[in-house]
């Protein structure tokens, strides 16, 4: 079964950019659709962005415009570039197929704050 090991996290201020990476362990070449999610304090785990084989992106309206995800199955790796960082973007984000189809990783934290 693929795991998903997220990378990239930290403390930014409000207006930076942050690079986060998932790394699988395994083949994502068949999981069609990959996603990011976040889970900020007291809330529960959100759908950020996906892109499906082929190329085609969805985003949250909180974060279009802003984020960019993309994946590289040759590298079975997915990334998602995130701009414009507001503190209300600060969250554990993690990264899986969607829908979810394996276990949950450790997840990396974005703390957007001055």
């Amino acid at each position: 079964q693929v795991q998903f090991v997220e990378s990239g996290g930290g403390l930014v201020q409000p207006g930076g950019s942050l690079r986060l990476s998932c790394a699988a362990s395994g083949t994502i070449f068949s999981i069609y659709a990959m996603g990011w999610y976040r889970q900020a304090p007291g809330k529960q785990r959100e759908m950020v962005a996906v892109i499906r084989n082929g190329g085609s992106r969805n985003y949250a309206d909180s974060v279009r415009g802003r984020f960019t995800i993309s994946r590289d199955n040759a590298k079975n790796t997915v990334t998602l570039q995130m701009n414009s960082l507001k503190p209300e973007d600060t969250a554990v984000y993690y990264c899986n197929g969607s829908p979810a189809s394996v276990g949950w990783g450790q997840g990396t934290l974005v703390t957007v704050s001055s």
